[in-house]
């Protein structure tokens, strides 16, 4: 203790004490952040794996989405299958995430062309289905 009474605090002092805690700050956010995101196709592929499912690893399919802002119509039913899983779009209605696609190759029925859709959003997935893409196709939770 006595050691900070003949220590000064200038100006300089200050600033340095300043950038050196939001520096601090910022590693730990990143550090934080960093854990159990989804940004890699191993990622995304080792989450629908803990699901269940076995992917295609060179389907996979890509594109940017932004969520409407009203949730409703289609995206308001699309919604109600997300909750019956866990997830709610409602918090993130308006933003832009990105949608992944895989050819599941172990569906039950042992059908082709069913597709394992994932939404993800700052590295986390807020919604997904698994759907069949022919015509008159079916719709059902990741679950």
């Amino acid at each position: 203790m006595k050691a900070l009474k003949n220590v000064k605090f200038t100006r300089k002092t200050a600033v340095f004490i300043i950038i050196a805690a939001a520096v601090l700050l910022a590693a730990i956010v990143l550090l934080c952040a960093g854990g159990g995101g989804l940004e890699t196709a191993a990622d995304r592929i080792e989450y629908l794996s803990s699901l269940g499912w076995e992917v295609d690893p060179s389907s996979e399919s890509e594109r940017e989405v932004v969520l409407p802002e009203m949730l409703d119509g289609v995206m308001q039913q699309y919604n109600e299958l997300q909750k019956q899983q866990g997830f709610d779009l409602a918090p993130y209605a308006g933003r832009e995430c990105r949608s992944y696609s895989y050819t599941i190759t172990n569906y039950p029925s042992g059908e082709a062309g069913v597709i394992a859709q994932i939404f993800v959003c700052d590295g986390e997935v807020i919604a997904g289905d698994i759907h069949s893409a022919k015509m008159g196709g079916f719709m059902h939770a990741l679950r």
